[in-house]
């Protein structure tokens, strides 16, 4: 009898709904995980129990050595179960889950005989943490293999060991650069910072791993000198401060505590595994229970919800955009290198050519293998007369915010489409019931608004109209996803969700910008609430001309007054960011924002002045049907303006606010300020508490 025959006997009497033996004849066993009921590997508590019985086993009559895979072939294990981690949350046991975690994976570290993670696809949070408790790592050389800890995103760190033996095994730098970014690596880029050993060909990664159970592998010396050196006491003293004071360039303390946490908790650690482990459970079941984490992670499921509307068949080959300006040719070439067939239309080629010139920096930027960017840019042409029209299967109009000039274009495409091609918007503000008119099929027709910068912003909204059809709503949520979109389906109304509710804050800051606020002002309170940037940097970053004509465009439906620095049509060459100048002047892509005078003090109560009329239009755009529900108008709010994710949307805010105090200042800055703060209908919502 083989070795590893002889250890599956000693596993007869033990249950196993998640786990699968296979002995092999070289004496190395395969343990592949395969959670019931379930497309995907996750690690529940039941995948930890069970795994904990196994490895008693193992340990009590060992095998050569064990190979860890995957029986799905969806990938190896998408990290801890995250909807499992709410309820302990809430339960008040996530000491007693990360302990366990800890103990199994301790357990596979102890192991006396080798043992290898084959790593084929997504390996994430917990499986990458199963994967260092192991003694080696061999990877597939696949696109789809993606290593990465991204717990930081969730307002926590690894927790079951992974910041206690990443840094030992690559150094302290690459580490903390992998879980203070909580980026994911590929397949070559992890062999190359030695967080895996060896690569494989997929067909042969099994065979591979357990060649290198069997015959080891040893580590180059300079990585293990770095492992060793840049831990140290020493080491931990002087890198420590060096990367708090990069993270304080990207998050402030108080709103994300967890890469903090880590750093501090690994420059304090010393000592054995054990003393280790204890430092890290300790600070990651704090961070579990700060609003921060738990608005991160509804967050997390959020996002998924978004990209769950995504499924079923999008029947689109061939994409034609019509406007080559910033907004339609970046479209266009996003879609390109999505994959997609395109075609790119505007009135003169030499809109058409800049367009592509711009195309071409994306591709460089996103294709990193040089021999592949040819293929990717040969799918995106450009085509003055339109003849791709016939062609297409999904027509994206994106030229200038005007009805008239608008519904043009539509009388000459739609006559030239195939039968089943959808024809769409990408209007920020203007309502789909205006721009329908004389549409012949107006069930295929529909909003699709992206947002600048394309290659960066996730969110695509999808806009109704009561005569579009189902299917068209469905295929377009399809398309959004094929290209790494979320999307959002919103009404129709003026300014749709996003614009509704990001510009009363806009206009607020500008307004206050021209009662003489200085800029940086303004904009240090946007950022210490939580937003990506300042209000005033993001209407430069927008354009003045474009935040002009949506401002007009919204205000009268808002019932808001457009301020003077964006009443009057902005001039030539002084539009914003992308000419150089605008409410700031601009170098190298970044604002020179002046230096506040000595002993300034911004007024008390601009912060409320700019979040609060966001607020108050969240709600109302909930209470009008905007979206259908207070989750969705959050999402749509965090990843279409990047509304401070640590506080979970608009609406979660005011929940965890109280939204009668939330009102009571509403109505403190009507009285001080005008009726422009004056409560819009909705507050009364029991979806406020």
């Amino acid at each position: 009898m083989v070795a590893g025959a002889q250890g599956l006997a000693s596993f007869d009497g033990l249950r196993m709904q998640h786990w699968r033996l296979q002995p092999r004849e070289d004496g190395v066993l395969v343990l592949s995980l395969d959670r019931a009921g379930e497309a995907v590997n996750a690690l529940s508590q039941d995948v930890l129990i069970e795994l904990d019985g196994l490895l008693e086993r193992l340990a009590f009559d060992p095998p050569k050595g064990l190979v860890i895979a995957s029986a799905k072939r969806s990938g190896f294990i998408a990290g801890a179960d995250i909807k499992e981690f709410q309820a302990f949350d809430r339960n008040g046991t996530v000491a007693d889950a990360i302990r366990r975690g800890q103990s199994v994976f301790q357990k596979l570290a102890e192991l006396t005989f080798p043992t290898v993670a084959a790593i084929h696809g997504f390996c994430m949070g917990g499986g990458t943490e199963l994967a260092l408790a192991c003694r080696y790592r061999i990877a597939s050389r696949d696109g789809s293999t993606r290593i990465g800890l991204p717990e930081v995103k969730l307002g926590i760190y690894p927790g079951w060991g992974g910041s206690v033996r990443l840094p030992r095994l690559v150094g302290a730098p690459a580490a903390f650069d992998l879980m203070l970014t909580g980026r994911s690596l590929s397949a070559t880029a992890a062999r190359g910072m030695g967080l895996v050993d060896k690569l494989a060909e997929p067909a042969l990664l099994i065979d591979e791993a357990a060649k290198l159970a069997l015959r080891g592998a040893q580590r180059p010396l300079q990585q293990r000198a770095m492992g060793w050196i840049t831990n140290t006491w020493p080491a931990r003293q002087v890198l420590a401060p060096m990367l708090t004071k990069q993270v304080s360039r990207k998050a402030r303390r108080e709103h994300y505590p967890a890469p903090f946490a880590l750093i501090n908790t690994w420059q304090r650690s010393g000592g054995g595994i054990r003393r280790r482990l204890d430092a890290e459970r300790r600070s990651v079941v704090k961070l579990a229970s700060t609003p921060t984490a738990r608005n991160l992670i509804r967050v997390f499921f959020l996002q998924e919800r978004l990209k769950s509307q995504g499924g079923g068949e999008h029947g689109v080959t061939h994409v034609h955009v019509v406007g080559a300006g910033v907004m339609g040719g970046d479209i266009a070439a996003w879609s390109a290198y999505k994959g997609f067939e395109v075609t790119l239309q505007d009135r003169e080629q030499r809109f058409i050519d800049g367009a592509l010139e711009r195309a071409q920096k994306l591709f460089a930027k996103k294709v990193k293998v040089d021999a592949k960017r040819p293929a990717v840019a040969a799918r995106l042409k450009g085509d003055v007369e339109g003849n791709g029209v016939a062609d297409a299967d999904l027509v994206i109009e994106a030229i200038i915010e005007n009805p008239q000039a608008k519904r043009e274009l539509y009388a000459a495409i739609e006559p030239r489409l195939k039968p089943d091609a959808l024809l769409t918007s990408n209007t920020s503000s203007i309502p789909l019931t205006e721009l329908r008119e004389g549409i012949a099929r107006p069930a295929q027709f529909a909003g699709l608004h992206y947002f600048n910068p394309v290659a960066l912003m996730p969110l695509v909204e999808i806009v109704r109209h009561d005569s579009m059809s189902a299917q068209t709503e469905q295929r377009l949520a399809a398309f959004c996803k094929a290209i790494d979109k979320l999307p959002v389906p919103v009404a129709g109304t003026p300014g749709f969700l996003v614009n509704r509710v990001l510009f009363p804050y806009l206009l607020e800051a500008v307004t206050a910008y021209s009662e003489g606020v200085p800029g940086p002002a303004i904009d240090k309170a946007g950022v210490k609430f939580g937003m990506p940037m300042g209000p005033i940097e993001l209407v430069d970053t927008v354009g003045l001309d474009v935040a002009s004509g949506v401002g007009n465009e919204l205000a009268p439906f808002l019932g808001l007054t457009v301020p003077a620095a964006l009443a009057a049509k902005a001039e030539p060459g002084r539009r914003g960011k992308k000419d150089g100048q605008g409410l700031y002047k601009w170098e190298d892509g970044k604002p020179v924002k002046p230096e506040l005078p000595e002993g300034y003090q911004a007024p008390a109560d601009l912060e409320d002045r700019l979040i609060l009329p966001l607020l108050n239009e969240a709600v109302a755009c909930l209470h009008d049907g905007v979206v259908s529900d207070a989750d969705l108008l959050d999402a749509g709010v965090i990843f279409g303006t990047g509304f401070a994710p640590f506080r979970g949307g608009p609406i979660q805010y005011i929940r965890e606010t109280g939204a009668d105090a939330v009102l009571e200042r509403l109505r403190q800055l009507q009285t001080r300020h005008g009726d422009r703060f004056a409560p819009r209908p909705g507050w009364d919502s029991p979806a406020l508490r």
